[in-house]
């Protein structure tokens, strides 16, 4: 899946520059001439990497990109361009949800690398998403035993002390395991215990 990336410069030589050079790397990017006409003719991408100066007329970097972060969050990663008075508040916009900052002047291998960290960003969190997506599903399925079955499975308890737990047998504890794996698609415990660690996003 190709993610596009936003270029947003009031300075037309240095977009239209870095527009060319993400090109020139395979990476599909357009460029606006400030805040207020992104925000006007905001894109509509699922997922999309913005590059935007701080210092910018009008609408500045660090209201674009508080609203941004209010209205994509983490779906739309944000590196910044800050000159080296700037540096505070490019920190603290990272701290707000930004990815990163590339500090003027900089080397283009150093905002490429920015850029494709990003761009893997999105891929990684919508496989994420996906995995955590599956987990619910598979959650959703269980009977309100099996789910007992599935919590002390994956905190590492034993049949034998599942069965104890829920004044069932050992026996009893395995068809329910066995529903388990079959209904969450685990092959083996290892599976189990990873697809856990999803359930915080579902």
């Amino acid at each position: 899946m190709t993610h596009p990336v936003f270029v947003i410069d009031d300075d037309d030589g240095m977009r239209d520059a870095l527009v060319e050079m993400l090109g020139a790397e395979g990476i599909t990017a357009r460029g606006f001439a400030s805040g207020v006409d992104f925000l006007e003719r905001l894109p509509d991408a699922e997922s999309a990497c913005v590059l935007t100066d701080v210092r910018m007329p009008g609408l500045s970097g660090v209201d674009l990109v508080q609203r941004l972060l209010e209205a994509k969050g983490a779906r739309w990663p944000i590196v910044v361009i800050t000159g080296h008075a700037e540096v505070t508040t490019a920190v603290a916009l990272m701290k707000a949800g930004v990815v990163d900052f590339i500090e003027k002047p900089f080397e283009p291998q150093r905002l490429i690398e920015a850029i494709r960290g990003s761009l893997k960003l999105i891929e990684w969190r919508r496989n994420r998403a996906e995995a955590a997506e599956a987990v619910r599903q598979g959650l959703a399925r269980l009977s309100p035993r099996e789910r007992q079955v599935f919590d002390a499975l994956v905190e590492g308890r034993s049949s034998k002390e599942i069965a104890a737990n829920l004044s069932i047998s050992p026996r009893t504890v395995e068809i329910f395991r066995s529903n388990v794996m079959h209904k969450m698609g685990a092959a083996n415990l290892p599976a189990l215990i990873r697809m856990s660690l999803h359930i915080e996003q579902v």
